[in-house]
């Protein structure tokens, strides 16, 4: 028997609750296919968030554009279409005069891509979920796992003179037995496929495209972006992870020569002086071949365990990093996670989170010159500060 999904029924809830059997949406919208999925199936059908596949056994509209499903009361891919008395909600341009407009018409139809929508999500829920992803960072260092030596704590006039004030390496020893992990192996095999000087364009090969499908669907597997994708999805919808991250944009002369994954992760050179480049992971790896030379630190936070966050001074072959703030032995997810719901959250603001009862901020901008999808902004930046 096929069962009607009640209006506002989540797919995110059904998959929490582990609903079998088929269920029909109120309508497959354009751009989107039905998949059907019969109980004790051999072959589920599945979720489909962006090139990330989740197993899902019922009968569903799925849009197959880059990004999330075409759930029945969002507006994603279906902007301006034309009046339907069987939707559960409506995305054309008369729906708000008649207050029968999806909750993310303004997200997705809206001339900047938002709404005010995201404040929705208060200060208390941000709290409250970052200490659960907190809990949930199943894959971080344990204490044995690594030994920093932070040294010398640079003064404010001391920040800016670009001194070699330790002369030591800040990492003195990483099990590097974490990086055998899922998500930390296909979280590296990404950080080489960039050319770190703005204004050189990225051209990647079908390899490399495949080692961030990959990233994306191992850090998806995990219970933190689990928690947190299920959080979006109740608070705000998700926007598309893969093109929020990893879609180009042009910060110099170069059509395409940056993206937030890149210059947040694995570090940029513009204008002679480092930028972004915000990764325990890359930092590490960087030094240990000579290549990253590490100077001072002006802030060194209050966790006794990892996650802990470093804010620093370093030099990479040559070019400066003023100052560098870095999670220091948190798993890719995590990091990856919270910049997520903060750029969501609050973008281009100060978000305040709590992580095992210290609370710190994130900072995140967002690309202005450029947009994709409807007005869709990508990441320019984002970041750990201590307050």
């Amino acid at each position: 028997m096929i069962r009607r999904v009640p209006p506002g029924f989540k797919i995110a809830e059904a998959m929490k609750a582990g609903l079998n059997g088929a269920y029909e949406l109120p309508r497959c919208h354009s751009q989107s296919h039905q998949i059907q999925g019969q109980k004790g199936s051999a072959i589920p059908s599945r979720l489909v968030l962006g090139t990330v596949l989740l197993p899902f056994k019922r009968k569903a509209c799925f849009s197959f554009l880059p990004g999330l499903y075409a759930d029945p009361d969002s507006c994603r891919g279906r902007c301006h279409e034309r009046y339907n008395k069987q939707d559960e909600c409506h995305c054309n341009t008369k729906c708000e005069k008649h207050r029968n407009c999806c909750e993310d018409y303004h997200m997705h139809c809206s001339k900047d891509g938002f709404s005010s929508s995201h404040d929705s999500i208060t200060n208390e829920e941000l709290l409250s979920i970052s200490e659960q992803l907190f809990k949930v960072d199943h894959n971080k260092a344990q204490k044995s796992d690594i030994t920093i030596n932070p040294q010398h704590l640079a003064s404010s006039a001391e920040i800016k003179d670009k001194e070699d004030h330790s002369p030591e390496p800040l990492y003195t020893y990483v099990n590097e037995k974490l990086f055998s992990k899922p998500t930390y192996a296909s979280f590296i095999k990404l950080l080489d496929n960039y050319q770190r000087m703005t204004g050189s364009g990225e051209a990647f090969s079908a390899e490399q495209l495949k080692e961030q499908e990959n990233f994306l669907q191992e850090v998806m597997k995990t219970e933190l972006m689990i928690k947190l994708y299920n959080f979006l999805t109740q608070e705000e919808f998700v926007s598309d992870l893969k093109e929020m991250w990893f879609g180009l944009y042009s910060r110099g002369e170069e059509e395409g020569d940056s993206s937030g994954f890149e210059h947040v992760f694995s570090g940029e050179v513009k204008k002679g002086k480092v930028s972004g480049f915000h990764n325990w992971i890359r930092f590490y790896l960087l030094e240990k071949k000579g290549l990253v030379d590490y100077h001072s630190h002006n802030y060194d936070g209050p966790w006794a365990s990892y996650p802990d966050v470093l804010g620093m001074q370093f030099s990479w072959d040559g070019y400066f990093k003023e100052v560098g703030s870095a999670f220091i032995g948190c798993s890719p997810e995590f990091e990856f996670g919270l910049y997520t719901l903060c750029f969501i959250a609050r973008p281009g603001k100060m978000c305040r989170l709590s992580l095992g009862g210290h609370q710190l901020g994130i900072q995140t901008y967002t690309w202005t010159k450029s947009t994709y999808g409807n007005n869709r902004k990508y990441i320019a930046t984002a970041y750990v500060t201590s307050s």
